[in-house]
């Protein structure tokens, strides 16, 4: 799941590209150039023990106990490897910042590719990876020549170890329908924003206490529906805050597709068919409202883990409830094969950096190779051989036991602990062995998550690589006119959805877009233009 990113603010950035300046005086601008310790050689993975500590710098990362769950008890014990979490405390740039000005790095930072890496790297606090890329096999196996090429930094050398990286098109994002709710509305047509509109008002009537329209965290739900107002607009261009036209990246204040989206994103807002906290909800809370089927339909850019949630919870006491995926909807006359309200890139989602504080960054690689292969990617999904699967077919795929099927809500609890140590998830080797685990789920068992995937998620996927790595440095000039526009447009955001018409949402709109300007936006956008093409070239696009 791509989850929410975090952003450095202007002046945390600036302190932290002071201080990595100075932290980097000796090493240059090459990461780290110091000869590895003579015992890294000696290292037997899954013989010689191997503890290192581990950063998730994300304000909602909560990595679970180590080794209190039936997968890492099984890594520990069989694998040697211990992991030390250090917590972000909600703060997680700002904690990273008071490591780097102490000189107490963890040993692992899993963090957003880019700007941040870089800064790291620059000021040599990163150890480069390509000698242990040759040396163990899965990384070089499963992710793509491209992938890895793309993610060397400018000194041509690799210090991320990305995580969902993909050769095939991946994707969770879109829309659900409650199943009880849409039944005994008469299972109307959901195709378009009309049929949503009139559906919506249908559920308000009925069910006062149900929320017809739900956003989930940071209106996530809003970014989608932008993907069905005109062919080919991925909700990427909305995070990224840019728009491709003629070649060039545009305003998304001017667009006016995001213009269309948002005046329904605020009609919709205005008439309580929409959640009133869209932007304030924690994910629990989204959770909760969704596992106890008070939600009507619901939007996000995860939306098939909350279907799965929804489905197993509401099917413990009805077999009828639970949650449907549905086809991305669209605006009337718009092609319904090229909506795109999730994307992928083969990159995947973030990546994981080995400091040069890391007593033994050789076995740390190691285990995240190991994590990123069949048998890591079977346990951290499956769990160890014997609990709910024995042997394996041609293509890897586990055998599953009928402990599997019959523990299905236990099954769900595991997935949400083994989702927080999933660091270097494998999206190539998982799509490939999909249809085999899905082909032995009895009827009426099925996973709610792979089907709806296969079904939909997969097929509805926007290949977003090419714009991959356009964030500037936070304390660079184009840095700090990003926070500015991102501040804009947070706040114009906010207001639009409490605008009482359209003309106020084209007033506020308008505001944003001269403010953006005047705060530098056409030298950002020129910024992001020429990272974009850049990385077009890098793939071969002509």
């Amino acid at each position: 799941m791509k989850a929410a990113h975090c952003t450095i603010s202007a002046l945390v950035a600036a302190a932290l590209g002071l201080v990595l300046a100075v932290a980097g005086c000796d090493k240059g601008e090459d990461g780290d150039t110091r000869k590895p310790d003579p015992a890294e050689g000696k290292f037997v993975f899954g013989e010689t023990p191997l503890s290192f500590s581990f950063y998730g710098s994300y304000d909602w990362y909560t990595m679970q106990p180590w080794g209190e769950d039936i997968a890492t008890k099984w890594i520990k014990e069989n694998k040697k490897v211990n992991v030390t979490a250090i917590p972000s405390g909600g703060a997680a740039a700002q904690k990273l910042n008071t490591m780097i000005a102490s000189g107490e790095l963890p040993d692992v930072i899993f963090t957003e590719r880019g700007a941040d890496v870089e800064r790291l790297r620059k000021a040599g606090k990163l150890v480069a990876l390509d000698p242990y890329v040759e040396k163990y096999p899965n990384l070089k196996k499963w992710a793509s020549t491209s992938a890895v090429g793309m993610l060397r930094s400018e000194d041509g050398k690799l210090y991320q170890f990305p995580n969902w990286y993909t050769k095939l098109p991946i994707g969770n994002g879109g829309y659900i329908v409650n199943k009880k709710i849409y039944k005994e509305l008469g299972s109307p047509k959901l195709e378009t924003f009309e049929d949503l509109y009139a559906y919506l008002k249908k559920a308000k009537d009925h069910y006062p206490n149900v929320i017809p329209f739900e956003v989930t965290i940071a209106g996530q739900g809003i970014d989608v529906l932008y993907s069905g107002f005109a062919n080919d607009h991925p909700a990427q261009f909305v995070t990224q805050q840019a728009v491709p036209q003629g070649g060039q990246l545009t305003s998304i204040f001017a667009d006016p597709v995001y213009k269309e989206s948002m005046q329904f994103a605020s009609k919709l807002y205005r008439e309580k068919l929409m959640t009133q906290d869209a932007l304030t909800q924690t994910l629990d809370q989204v959770r909760e409202k969704v596992t106890t089927g008070r939600v009507a339909v619901a939007a996000a850019f995860n939306v098939t883990d909350l279907g799965k949630r929804g489905t197993v919870a509401l099917q413990g006491k009805d077999p009828e409830a639970g949650y449907e995926i549905l086809w991305p909807l669209r605006k009337q006359g718009v092609d319904k094969s090229k909506v795109w309200p999730t994307g992928y890139d083969v990159l995947g989602w973030n990546v994981n950096v080995i400091t040069t504080g890391a007593k033994n960054p050789e076995g740390i690689f190691a285990y995240l190779d190991w994590l990123t292969g069949e048998e890591g990617q079977r346990l951290i999904n499956f769990g160890p051989e014997g609990t709910y699967w024995q042997g394996t077919d041609d293509l890897g795929a586990p055998k599953l036991k009928k402990e599997y099927f019959d523990q299905s809500a236990e099954i769900a609890k595991l997935l949400g602990v083994w989702d927080t140590f999933t660091w270097t998830g494998n999206s190539s080797f998982l799509s490939e062995i999909n249809d085999r685990v899905m082909k032995q789920y009895p009827p009426g068992k099925e996973d709610w998550g792979a089907a709806a995937q296969s079904a939909v998620t997969r097929k509805t996927s926007y290949n977003v690589t090419e714009f991959i790595n356009l964030d500037p440095a936070p304390d660079s000039e184009e840095g700090i006119i990003a926070q500015r526009v991102q501040d804009i447009y947070t706040e114009a955001r906010a207001k639009i959805l409490y605008a009482k018409s359209d003309e106020e949402v084209n007033a506020l709109l308008e505001k944003a877009n001269k403010d953006a300007n005047q705060a530098g936006y056409a030298k950002l956008l020129q910024y992001k233009t020429d990272k974009w093409k850049a990385n077009l070239k890098k793939m071969g696009a002509k």
